[in-house]
């Protein structure tokens, strides 16, 4: 968890969006951070420092020379003690002031006085957001190594529809965490599988199974935290779409297959976490099949499988990752994978974890013994995993 206990000042400003920043601190305390909440003046005409406060279990700060403790000044205690500064929403208003070094409030000056890193999340009027000034803010803010989270397009509050829309609460935790990660994946290139194949029986019908794609999708996201360059091929699911990262979606093992050899020369790394269909049927009806026999007789055929062809055919110095699935013999099935399909790491698993935002993994290599680790959720999982490949490949 990257944000567990790491203490962070998130700074609310007055938009009709500021209470996305309650949701946010939910997360945010969720994910075992130190929410110290910073309001101005205009942002608690919009939503209530008590609210925002109950669900930091924290105190709200809004003067500029209120004391932390017993003798300390306020915005210098905040400034020097966190580790990532939020601000969200942030308008044209407070990124100007950040801009040109302004500080006449507690949170501009908090922002002035800070050493953390500042991730800004813009919320403003389109027109507001389009101005040749706040553009060049925000270039300036970039250049002085602030991080910034959206704006996203869509209605906004004023009735007009375009960019400057603030980020969603989870987009915005999600940038969080990369702030505060690691950079060992920095000039990687990873390229990721996630969720089932579907062959089909006919137009309405088809053969699959019971994957997510949670973890696939966990461990793209946290690969992209962690610095590196990330492909992610997806099978069907309902996943929301990983941003910043360059997204694949098919629907059969043929379709994964062509798309993970496509990417598959230029990658370092890779990791397969899709759950694909071993086998299709041989014939697929162009026409929704009546239900009027008694009995349906559908013949399958073999799909090629894709880990063994990269491992054994196209592998030139990828880290090569693969995942097992098992009901039985765990252990002794996933280690003969490793073997057969040429692969650096095996992940082995169970059904349990198949539609579960918990999974718990058995880690295999060639080199090192057994890993087992306890029931954990996903994103825990994912950034294990990275770690055993840094390890790895180092």
């Amino acid at each position: 968890m990257i944000l567990k206990n790491r203490r962070i000042v998130l700074g609310v400003t007055g938009a009709i969006s500021a209470y996305k920043a309650l949701e946010l601190t939910r997360l945010l305390v969720k994910e075992g951070a130190a929410v110290w909440p910073v309001m101005t003046k205009a942002a608690r005409e919009f939503i209530s420092p008590l609210s925002l406060s109950a669900l930091a279990c924290n105190e709200v700060y809004t003067e500029l020379f209120e004391l932390v403790g017993s003798s300390k000044i306020g915005h210098i205690e905040l400034a020097q003690k966190s580790d990532l500064i939020i601000v969200a929403p942030a308008t044209a208003n407070i990124m100007a002031k950040a801009a040109c070094g302004i500080a006449d409030d507690l949170l501009s000056t908090v922002i002035c006085a800070a050493k953390a890193p500042i991730l800004l999340a813009p919320s403003m009027n389109a027109q507001m957001w389009a101005n040749p000034v706040t553009k060049g803010n925000v270039e300036k803010l970039k250049k002085l190594g602030c991080l910034l989270a959206g704006p996203e397009k869509g209605d906004l509050a004023c009735g007009y529809e375009g960019e400057g829309r603030l980020s969603e609460p989870i987009d915005i935790l999600h940038a969080a965490q990369e702030a505060l990660s690691k950079k060992d994946l920095k000039g990687e290139k990873v390229l990721v599988s996630a969720g089932p194949t579907r062959e089909a029986i006919d137009p309405v019908r088809f053969v699959s199974n019971g994957s997510s794609g949670r973890m696939g999708y966990a461990i793209a996201q946290s690969a992209k935290k962690r610095g590196a360059e990330v492909v992610l091929v997806t099978g069907p699911s309902y996943l929301p779409q990983p941003r910043g990262i360059t997204f694949v979606k098919v629907t059969t093992a043929e379709e994964m297959k062509d798309a993970c050899v496509r990417y598959y020369p230029q990658s370092t790394i890779v990791i397969m976490a899709a759950a694909v269909s071993d086998y299709r049927p041989v014939k697929s009806s162009p026409t929704k099949m009546k239900k009027e026999a008694t009995s349906l007789t559908v013949e399958m055929e073999r799909t090629e499988d894709v880990l063994q062809y990269m491992g054994r055919k196209k592998k030139k110095g990828q880290f090569l990752v693969g995942f097992a699935l098992e009901t039985d013999h765990l252990v002794e099935n996933a280690r003969k994978k490793l073997i057969d399909k040429n692969l650096d790491l095996v992940i082995a698993n169970t059904t349990g974890g198949l539609d579960s935002e918990l999974n718990e993994v058995t880690i295999l290599s060639p080199k090192t013994a057994v890993e087992k680790l306890p029931s954990l959720r996903k994103d825990e999982v994912a950034d294990l995993i990275l770690d055993r490949v840094v390890k790895g490949k180092g």
